[in-house]
């Protein structure tokens, strides 16, 4: 069981700026913002729209970090805000006062949002009075504070009076001033929840390390460029909202234009139109509405569009191409890797002759990062071009769960983190990602993907654009086989109908579900995924 020399050379790169990533992240977003301080950093169209500068920015977050290091005394603090300035200037004003932010996930049920509040031991949220009518079934503590009044109540002179020396003073100066460390390393900057898609919500705890290093990866693969202005609509509790459309621009000079959620996709099409964006993130989930909703000439401005999260089909990236004229790029990332591992970048004549970008897969490893690939029952090392389970090694990956030795231990093996996909390699370096290990199902003695399934049934009954998922396949055991599949529709459909469709596609007999069962609705997280948990309760019901 020792790591292959041929994915170590083929598949681990170096990371071309390693002195940076192990500085705090208030200092590092301290020297960004302040070097120019004019450029226009952010346009929040929450309500209205309100631009702010760099310096600016800045200026009010330095304010609001005087306030809090006076008012707050726990070094862990809630946010529960949607993308805009508010949960920007959050972020931002935590960490320049060496606290850590918990971007929470509103979504979830409240026993969830009950589970992560008392896991992180948050006594003290950050949120706005908008946020606490639209999800009243939110646990709020009874220390919520508006970030709006918290801005007013710094004052207009001490937020003005950090403008000249943003303007005039070295970064180092303006850290000390703040009490903001120059360096951060491996400690705790920040803290995400997984999705709970497949158990209840664990606490990622992401270095300064993990995240500095996530964000110069991406910047090291030259798809993002500090002239770009990235539209921010993916909740901030997202890791691909996390550090793609909040920490990237704050760091690399991107402009950012933000719109309260994904769901509103004419207020997404307008900004980028009126704001002049160039980069759409999003998963395939938020971004087949634009199909419907936006006519071609809207999104002239795009330059390219990064999907993650999900999988991306064939028939949407197609259809995108020729409605728009842009290309979806499709990245693979995890909450546990800060969070992106690959992505494809555009095709560009590379005097070492070497491909950037190919369609099906996720794109080539960002540097840095080194992969691996076992036998998912006895992790015996199999060659990067066979299929089998997928581990990661680099200083994007995070070192642990808060407070919970024993998933931690369950998730590294030999240091290396298990991602829980199976996965594999082609001989360019292009990762293709099968599904996850639990998404499979031994039938026949053969692993059957669900998520292949899926595909298939989507595909012959025409329905691959739907704006809402109609079909999951889930694995349940079976007395007589061992394990059984299970299908989940909003469809009327039966599995004589089905048998005789898989048939005629040409699809094998052990991908007929043995059992069919109709539901209201395909249980879905916020950010598209399949909610496995919620899944799984329906499925063994089924008749």
């Amino acid at each position: 069981m020792h790591q292959s020399e041929e994915a170590q050379q083929v598949f681990e790169g170096s990371l071309p700026v390693e002195h940076e990533i192990d500085m705090h992240l208030g200092y590092s977003s301290i020297k960004a913002l302040s070097r120019p301080p004019w450029r226009r950093a952010i346009v929040d169209r929450l309500e209205g729209r309100r631009a702010l500068s760099a310096g600016m920015l800045l200026s009010v977050a330095a304010a609001l970090a005087r306030r809090w290091k006076a008012t707050i005394p726990e070094r862990r603090v809630g946010i529960a805000l949607p993308p805009g300035l508010g949960a920007t200037v959050a972020n931002l004003a935590l960490v320049l006062i060496d606290k850590v932010a918990v971007n929470l996930n509103f979504t979830l049920g409240k026993a969830a949002c009950e589970a992560c509040i008392r896991q992180a031991e948050i006594r003290v949220l950050i949120s706005s009075p908008l946020m606490k009518e639209k999800v009243p079934q939110f646990p709020w503590p009874e220390a919520t504070l508006d970030v709006r009044e918290e801005i007013k109540a710094c004052g207009k002179a001490s937020i003005l009076g950090w403008l000249p020396m943003i303007w005039s003073l070295p970064a180092r100066l303006i850290a000390r001033k703040l009490g903001t460390p120059a360096t951060g390393g491996r400690r705790e900057a920040a803290l995400l929840f997984t999705s709970g898609s497949s158990g209840d919500p664990k606490g990622v705890v992401l270095s300064h390390c993990n995240i500095q290093a996530n964000v110069a990866q991406i910047h090291a693969t030259g798809l993002l460029r500090g002239s770009d202005v990235l539209l921010g609509n993916l909740p901030v509790f997202h890791s691909f909202g996390f550090t793609g459309t909040l920490w990237y621009p704050l760091l690399k000079g991107a402009g950012l234009v933000t719109v309260p959620s994904p769901l509103e996709v004419r207020k997404a099409v307008e900004a980028v139109k009126e704001e002049k964006v160039s980069v759409l993130i999003g998963t395939p989930t938020f971004l087949r509405p634009y199909l419907k909703k936006a006519e071609g000439d809207e999104l002239a401005n795009l330059r390219l569009v990064v999907a993650g999260a999900e999988k991306t089909s064939r028939e949407l990236m197609k259809r995108f191409r020729e409605r728009f004229g842009v290309s979806i790029l499709e990245g693979y990332g995890i909450t546990e890797t800060s969070p992106v591992v690959s992505v494809n970048v555009p095709e560009v004549a590379a005097a070492n002759g070497r491909r950037t970008f190919r369609e099906g897969s996720v794109g080539k490893l960002l540097p840095g990062i080194a992969a691996r690939i076992v036998d998912p029952e006895t992790f015996d090392d199999r060659s990067p071009t066979e299929c089998g389970l997928l581990l990661l090694r680099g200083p994007n990956v995070f070192e642990g769960y808060l407070n919970n030795p024993k998933a931690t231990e369950e998730s590294f093996f030999e240091r290396w983190y298990i991602t829980g996909d199976l996965a594999c390699f082609d001989k360019d370096g292009f990762l293709y990602i099968q599904g996850r290990n639990s998404r499979f199902s031994k039938i026949g003695g053969e692993m059957v993907s669900h998520g292949a399934i899926e595909e298939a049934l989507l595909k012959i009954h025409g329905w691959q654009e739907e704006e809402e998922n109609p079909v999951a396949v889930m694995g349940v055991s079976d007395p007589a086989k061992g394990e059984s599949l299970v299908l989940l529709t909003t469809r009327d459909v039966s599995r004589e109908d089905l048998r005789k469709r898989l048939s005629e596609a040409g699809y094998s007999n052990l991908w007929l579900p043995r059992k069919v069962r109709k539901v209201d609705g395909i249980p879905c997280l916020a950010s598209g995924k399949l909610d496995l948990r919620k899944c799984r309760e329906l499925a063994p019901e089924a008749k």
